[in-house]
């Protein structure tokens, strides 16, 4: 099963390092990360996406607890968040074709943020499903080069205190 953690840590040096090598240690893979600064700049929100059973899972979470620098965690319920990702296409685009690689960044309310002779580089933010489908449409014009960011996630509605 899919998990998507939020884990938020002091912004300090090596919590990363720590974080990761625990789901290192304990034989998970990664699918996804992404960490950044927040509202409060002494702490960092950490995005873990990972395949694992829930028991496991729960070992890995009381084991980030013992962490000194891991202040919360929250394991996100699909139903019950809001996640988005960015990435970015360099697109072949002849000038006989341009058109219709604009029109389906147009569809999908991406950007062209840059024009080459050849290509054009879209940037597109949404959920996993929206930007695969889009991915798909592109790669009959070849896509040149491709940068995706992990997912990042908020659980619904009004903050805890």
């Amino acid at each position: 099963m899919q998990h998507t953690i939020s884990v938020l840590v002091e912004n300090k040096p090596g919590v990363l390092t720590r974080v990761a090598g625990l789901f290192a240690r304990r034989g998970f893979n990664i699918d996804s990360l992404a960490v950044g600064v927040t509202e409060d700049p002494t702490l960092s929100r950490m995005t873990i996406v990972v395949q694992a059973a829930d028991t496991p899972l729960e070992q890995v979470t009381k084991q980030l607890y013992k962490l000194i620098n891991v202040i919360k965690i929250q394991d996100l319920d699909p139903a019950d968040m809001v996640d988005r990702e960015l990435v970015l296409y360099k697109v072949n685009a002849p000038a006989e074709r341009r058109h219709e690689i604009i029109e389906i960044a147009n569809v999908f309310r991406a950007k062209i943020v840059d024009v080459g002779k050849n290509s054009l580089t879209i940037e597109a933010t949404g959920t996993g499903e929206k930007l695969a489908a889009m991915e798909d449409l592109l790669r009959a014009y070849g896509i040149k080069e491709l940068a995706r960011t992990g997912r990042i996630a908020l659980a619904r509605g009004s903050r805890e205190a």
